[in-house]
C-alpha cells in the first residue's frame, strides 16, 4: 500500500483564530489590569491627611503626611511609619466623612 502524505494546514488559514485568542486575552486579562491600575493611581493621588488606610501588608493607620516618594502614618499613638504610596492598597474612610457620620449618628 501507498502511503499518503498528510496534507499540510495553510498558515494563513491559522491566522483568524490566534487573532481572536488574542482579543479575548486582551479583554479578559489586560483591559481589566490596566482599568484598576488607573483607579489604583487615581485614589494615590486623592489621599489627603487625616485619611485612613489601609496598607497591602494589612496595617491600618491614618495619613499624617504625603510626599511623592513616601506617605507617613499613624499605626498608635506615638507610632509613625513611612511607606511607599504603592504600599496602600485602599482608604478606608477619609477622617471628615468619619467625624460627619458621628455628628449626625449615623455609623
Amino acid at each position: 500500500m501507498p502511503e499518503q502524505a498528510a496534507a499540510a494546514p495553510n498558515p494563513l488559514a491559522m491566522l483568524p483564530m490566534f487573532l481572536m485568542v488574542f482579543v479575548i486575552f486582551y479583554f479578559l486579562v489586560f483591559q481589566p489590569q490596566s482599568k484598576a491600575r488607573k483607579e489604583h493611581e487615581k485614589m494615590l493621588k486623592e489621599i489627603k491627611k487625616f485619611d485612613e488606610v489601609v496598607t497591602g501588608g494589612g496595617i491600618f493607620g491614618t495619613v499624617m503626611n504625603v510626599r511623592p516618594e513616601s506617605i507617613t502614618l499613624k499605626i498608635d499613638e506615638n507610632v509613625r511609619i513611612e511607606v511607599e504610596p504603592s504600599a496602600i492598597a485602599r482608604v478606608v474612610k477619609p477622617k471628615s466623612q468619619a467625624a460627619a457620620a458621628a455628628a449626625t449618628g449615623k455609623a
